[in-house]
């Protein structure tokens, strides 16, 4: 086992003349060694989601949606995150990351741990789901091994609804070779006339955005690839030609863009940009182990790729597939159980029956929500109807960053404009791989009168907050929703998420005076209680720090809790490694990306890090700070510590004023450190390693905080909210994104 990391060993033992003692060192709190890459860390965290996948712990079919959530999370790494490390290489730059890595030394850790994680994935669905999905009539199969009847029927499906959809594309004289499109799959044919001997390239287009990737043979709930049945067909698509062999390929792009600041029309800009993202630059292809070297070095060279961002895949490529098999309708034995999110206590109907007006509970006192364990439709969707619907309500103002197409809180906002009421939405156009849909709500809501603001081009608003402004006597109140994740009713039912409903004055004018940043032409100023970026967020939560820091003596012990998605930022490290070296406990529940080596030794030896992971997404972000003398500092909000958040964005973090509502947020973040079922602990050496159990019964933090809230709603005789996280709706829930890389 190696020794426990330590720095400034060597000064120490310096020898400085006349037998005098040097001083002890102080540690370079920016050393590399102090720092773990950050894409090498977002590797570790689809390598825990992929251990949830060999787990066979796991109900079946939730194995294999972790399977697709691992693939589908890899694709968007590769489209932005490694795509700027190509650009990097590719633009000459050799500076290095905090961690002492360079762009290129990078993207090789990346490609080693890729092909060691794909060999994995691929023993274990060969290995152990396609059989046990056999067991229960589930049969992914390949073509080869189906009957001759089967194969007959595939070949009458493929001549009627296949073919007709096909394009073949040859390669040759006056036939520049394809665009081949991001995230395409395709066939590479090696073609031969048997009149002239000539040999042609040809490229064969696998159309899985309209027809399905796995077909039916017929036989029920028998599957073969759709690029298989193709692949036995070639000669429909090449007549009299002989087909010499084939390949399957798949082509990722770099998707990411960047809208100047100087953009007169944002909404134009960001439409001119997603139309060049699809003829972004390769930086990788995914080739079929057995694909024959000839056609793979025609292919590499026609791509213009290197060698190294080329991988060969020793099974199904693009197992985003696998959403098919989990979204089959019944085979409830095979999924998790239902869950059902319940009703807020202070939310529930009334004896009469009638339902309880949010803002009316708000005045007696800050309420706290908890999705998805608690309803987002029984509390944030009936917040803002009931304010549509309100005579006394003057304005509702919201952000939206992700949201649906079944969303009901846009709908909302058009029905307060033709109220009357001031109805102002701010969204957020850059929200990655979700701006058309963006686009498409804010023409929509422009259409019904909604004042459409689209935040700064410089800056992604990325804060989630509703405010709602009722005129009551001869004033007005401010009512307020602060959330840490996106108001989008589907991802509510996935995501663990916090929100916090309060008429707290001060919180209200300061989520007042933002919007009236983002709408107007102001400087941005210090706020009341809220934590705002790019303004004063970071130094606010440093301040915390510091002020936990000196708060701290052995007698009266301080203590740091936070519970985030990622934590990158150098100098939040650096503050946190400062409140180590003081004695104050520090612990952190990082689902995704850490970049902070926790048990070095004089630096970070009081700082535990595991990641807790789940059928729901961790996502909620809570900081607090708790010192002798005084109440927790809590707080929630959209941030994640990196430098995008805290520097390229509007975050918002509010404080939970209320005593009880601290604790129970402090008691949920506790849970994360009790949890021996789905959780990992991280070591100074970067391995995180599965917690084993405790204690005489497994914990599990969400189970538990299900088996609670379902405790309190039998109390109060709460309604259910059946949530089946299953089929299309599910595509999120352990990875990315927004999803998980995500948050995106």
């Amino acid at each position: 086992m190696a020794s426990t990391p330590r720095l400034g060993d060597a000064a120490t033992d310096a020898a400085i003349g006349d037998g005098a003692v040097a001083p002890p060192a102080h540690p370079d709190l920016s050393s590399p060694e102090l720092y773990f890459n950050r894409e090498l860390s977002w590797m570790d965290f689809n390598e825990r989601v992929l251990e949830l996948v060999e787990d066979e712990a796991t109900p079946l079919l939730e194995r294999v949606k972790l399977a697709a959530i691992y693939s589908s999370n890899l694709d968007e790494f590769f489209m932005v995150r490694v795509a700027g490390l190509l650009d990097q290489v590719e633009a000459g730059v050799s500076a290095r990351t905090p961690d002492g890595l360079t762009a290129s030394e990078t993207i090789d850790g990346i490609r080693e741990r890729v092909k060691e994680h794909f060999d994995r994935l691929h023993r274990c669905l060969d290995g152990t789901l396609r059989p046990g999905l056999a067991e229960h009539g589930i049969c992914v199969v390949d073509i080869d091994e189906v009957s001759e009847t089967e194969r007959d029927a595939l070949a009458e499906r493929f001549r009627r609804q296949i073919f007709p959809v096909l394009t073949p594309l040859a390669v040759g004289l006056g036939r520049p070779f394809p665009y081949i499109s991001n995230l395409s799959l395709s066939l590479a044919v090696l073609l031969a006339d048997p009149v002239t001997n000539q040999r042609t390239f040809a490229r064969v287009k696998v159309p899985k955005e309209n027809l399905p990737r796995l077909v039916a043979t017929g036989k029920q709930q028998t599957f073969v690839p759709l690029e298989q049945v193709i692949a036995c067909h070639l000669e429909a698509l090449f007549p009299g030609m002989e087909i010499l062999d084939h390949g399957v390929f798949r082509v990722t792009r770099d998707a990411d863009f960047t809208v100047s600041d100087e953009a007169d029309d944002l909404l134009q800009a960001v439409e001119d940009e997603l139309r060049r993202r699809r003829f972004g630059e390769v930086v990788r292809v995914e080739l079929g182990r057995k694909m024959n070297p000839s056609l793979r070095d025609s292919l590499i060279e026609a791509l213009e790729v290197q060698p190294r961002d080329c991988y060969e895949i020793g099974g199904t490529l693009d197992l985003t597939a696998l959403w098919e098999i989990h979204g089959l309708p019944d085979r409830e034995e095979l999924r998790d159980p239902p869950w059902t999110a319940v009703i807020p206590p202070r939310l529930q109907a009334k004896e009469t029956g009638e339902e309880t007006n949010v803002m009316a509970a708000m005045r007696d006192g800050d309420l706290l929500v908890h999705h998805p364990y608690e309803s987002f439709s029984n509390s944030v969707v009936r917040f803002v109807n009931q304010a549509v619907d309100d005579p006394d309500v003057l304005a509702i103002k919201q952000t939206v960053y992700r949201t649906s197409d079944d969303s009901q809180l846009v709908p909302a906002l058009m029905r307060a404009s033709e109220r009357g009421k001031q109805a102002v939405c701010l969204v957020e156009l850059k929200a990655r791989f979700d701006e058309r849909a963006n686009i498409i709500w804010a023409r929509a809501l422009e259409e019904a009168g909604v004042h459409v603001v689209y935040g700064l081009p410089s800056l992604k608003t990325h804060a989630k907050c509703i405010l709602i402004v009722r005129r009551e006597g001869d004033g007005v109140r401010h009512y307020v929703h602060v959330g840490t994740g996106n108001y989008h009713p589907k991802t509510a039912r996935l995501y663990t998420d916090f929100g916090l409903f309060t008429a707290d004055e001060q919180i209200g004018a300061d989520v007042a005076d933002m919007f009236n940043f983002l709408t107007g032409y102001a400087r941005p100023k210090r706020y009341r209680r809220l934590l705002v970026a790019p303004s004063g967020l970071r130094d606010g939560i440093l301040e915390e720090i510091e002020r936990t820091i000196e708060a701290h003596t052995d007698d009266a012990p301080a203590r740091v809790r936070m519970k985030l998605n990622s934590l990158v930022d150098e100098r939040c490290i650096e503050a946190l490694y400062r409140a180590s070296q003081a004695g104050v406990r520090v612990d952190l529940n990082v689902r995704g990306v850490c970049c902070l080596r926790p048990g070095v030794a004089e630096v970070s030896e009081n700082v535990r890090v595991v990641s807790v992971l789940g059928r729901f997404l961790e996502h909620s972000r809570v900081l607090a700070f708790e010192r002798p003398g005084e109440d927790p500092s809590v707080w929630i909000g959209s941030a994640d510590l990196m430098p995008r958040n805290l520097d390229h964005r509007v975050e918002l973090m509010a404080p939970v004023l209320d005593p009880q509502l601290r604790d129970d947020i402090l008691d949920t973040v506790e849970r994360a450190f009790c949890d021996d079922t789905a959780s990992w602990q991280l070591d100074s050496e970067g391995q995180w390693a599965r917690r084993a159990r405790q204690g005489p019964e497994p914990r599990s933090m969400q189970r538990e905080l299900m088996v609670a809230h379902a405790g309190l709603a039998a109390e109060a005789g709460s309604g259910p909210e059946v949530i089946r996280p299953h089929g299309a709706h599910a595509k999120h829930a352990a990875g990315p994104g927004s999803r998980q890389a995500g948050d995106r």
